[in-house]
């Protein structure tokens, strides 16, 4: 993508050293607002350094990072940026409604907020259920709502089904989809390659480099593969 006025994304050159350690090699890419973006790699490709430095978090060797505009780090882009880890970052002790309620309070949401992110995520019936009685899965959506918290137009999801099973993963994946139709550029972290083709767009990392910036179609035409695995097999093998 060209425009600058369009990206929700922006990332310039980027490279990150740890010490001695090359982490990300010279990574640029853009993000259009809409975009379903699946970041894929095996551990310890840099799929956890490249969203540290999109969330502003992570210090940057060379190269430049911007989201919505801003330089990574603003104040301008509090609240704007939706991030879920891939621990859970919810209190146990309280209630889905009482926890959503203290995060909203820390970005002084209205209470209606909390409502509408309940519903999204289908925990609306489960607002006075502790979260420490909540399964995995009923868990991982409450994380969820938590990021959606004021509608931010960017959305960074680290591995957000893991451990899930199949039909979690599917309602969850209908969730990222919906959110993107609605304008959300959401990128998605993820090791399962077969999670690809949910996504509109991949970036598939290994040893901090950026091997792959297309479609998921276009992965497999590249590769003359059938399944996401083999693509990725030959794309690192330099056989596509």
């Amino acid at each position: 993508m060209e425009a600058s006025s369009q990206s929700t994304f922006e990332v310039d050159d980027l490279r990150v050293e740890r010490q001695g350690n090359e982490i990300l090699r010279s990574i640029s890419f853009r993000a259009a607002p809409g975009e379903l973006i699946g970041l894929l790699g095996p551990s310890g490709s840099g799929k956890t350094t490249l969203m540290r430095s999109l969330l502003g978090v992570q210090a940057l060797t060379s190269g430049s990072v911007k989201v919505l505009q801003s330089a990574v780090g603003s104040a301008s882009l509090r609240g704007r940026i939706g991030y879920m880890a891939q621990g859970s970052a919810i209190y146990l002790d309280l209630t889905v409604e009482e926890n959503l309620e203290y995060f909203a309070g820390v970005l002084r949401l209205a209470a209606m907020e909390v409502e509408r992110v309940m519903a999204v995520v289908a925990l609306t019936s489960f607002a006075g259920r502790l979260a420490s009685s909540l399964s995995g899965g009923e868990q991982t959506r409450l994380s969820l709502a938590i990021a959606l918290l004021g509608s931010p137009p960017a959305l960074i999801l680290d591995e957000p089904t893991v451990g899930l099973d199949p039909i979690l993963r599917r309602d969850l994946w209908r969730t990222f989809e919906e959110l993107a139709r609605a304008g959300t550029t959401v990128l998605v972290s993820s090791h399962v390659l077969d999670e690809a083709a949910h996504c509109a767009r991949l970036l598939l990392l290994r040893n901090g480099a950026l091997l792959f910036d297309d479609s998921p179609a276009q992965l497999l035409a590249a590769a003359g593969a059938t399944s996401y695995d083999v693509a990725f097999e030959r794309l690192i093998e330099g056989v596509a």
